[in-house]
């Protein structure tokens, strides 16, 4: 089905993932899409694939690193050349770094926080100055299943979720006079590319003599766990689809739906539960202290 109504719409991380499939399906429906990413190189294959799809002529690929500035400053130069300005702006890009809190690096958790929050909120002024100053738009944030649900091992990405969700909250508040609506896309476990950055990211960011080796050591075997219970992104870009074009979009998806269960029975179980259960998971009972 072909939208009535379409939208210029900038993704951020476009090129993989949740963001390439979101691409090519807003594009299906007639929608213009911005699509940006760092590497050039993806850019290009995202633009042929489109191209083998007959979707090419809706389709604008620009650079941006969201961490930097002046990448930033380009990519909004170009866009306004481009395509004068958009509608919707959905802030995709991010990465989860892995590892106990207690042993990453302040480096490791600020380059977490440096793109899924800063990054993430430069982007947002940079494109929604122009929509405050239209009395139209919208910004559609993909946050996480894990703003809402506590898990060892993954803290910096959880906080940087966690985080989201204020600022998401808060951006619905103070963007609503101006005729701008926030909304919030909430994934679960979902099958791309990311779950294999994120032990890649553990790998990096782990320490020698790690008080943590037998829960690193199970990363393969937690990893095929949730690649069992994981969707393929399909859930997430009907969330974004519905975001993008109802009339009233609802402040907050979760995607797919059965993870709102999951969240609901989080709060309802007390702490020490939830504790004991997120441990039993990730293999923290195993540990023991120094004699």
């Amino acid at each position: 089905m072909i939208s009535s109504h379409p939208q210029r719409i900038l993704i951020t991380g476009a090129t993989a993932g949740i963001g390439k499939h979101a691409t090519l399906e807003l594009l299906r429906r007639g929608h213009q899409v911005i699509a940006t990413g760092r590497r050039p190189s993806m850019l290009a294959a995202l633009a042929s694939e489109a191209a083998v799809a007959g979707l090419a002529a809706k389709l604008t690929t620009v650079v941006l690193d969201v961490d930097r500035a002046d990448s930033l400053a380009a990519a909004v130069a170009a866009v306004e050349a481009q395509a004068g300005g958009i509608d919707v702006l959905v802030n995709n890009a991010g990465y989860a770094t892995a590892g106990p809190l207690i042993e990453l690096d302040d480096a490791v958790v600020r380059a977490q926080f440096e793109t899924n929050v800063f990054g993430l909120l430069r982007v947002t002024r940079a494109f929604g100055a122009a929509m405050v100053a239209s009395g139209r738009g919208r910004i559609i944030n993909i946050g996480s299943v894990s703003g809402r649900i506590p898990a060892p091992m993954l803290g910096a990405y959880h906080a940087s979720k966690y985080a989201l969700e204020a600022i998401t909250d808060s951006l619905r508040m103070e963007l609503r006079p101006f005729g701008v609506d926030v909304v919030i896309i909430e994934p679960g476990t979902i099958r791309t590319e990311f779950a294999s950055r994120v032990i890649a990211e553990a790998e990096a960011a782990r320490p020698v003599g790690s008080r943590y080796e037998a829960v690193y050591a199970r990363q393969a075997e937690l990893a095929a766990r949730f690649d069992r219970l994981a969707s393929g992104p399909a859930p997430v870009t009907r969330a974004l689809v519905r975001a993008v074009e109802a009339r009233r979009p609802r402040a907050r998806i979760v995607a797919p739906r059965r993870f709102a269960l999951m969240i609901g029975l989080v709060k309802l179980l007390p702490v020490c539960w939830v504790d004991w259960i997120m441990r039993r998971i990730a293999g923290l009972d195993r540990l023991a202290a120094p004699a």
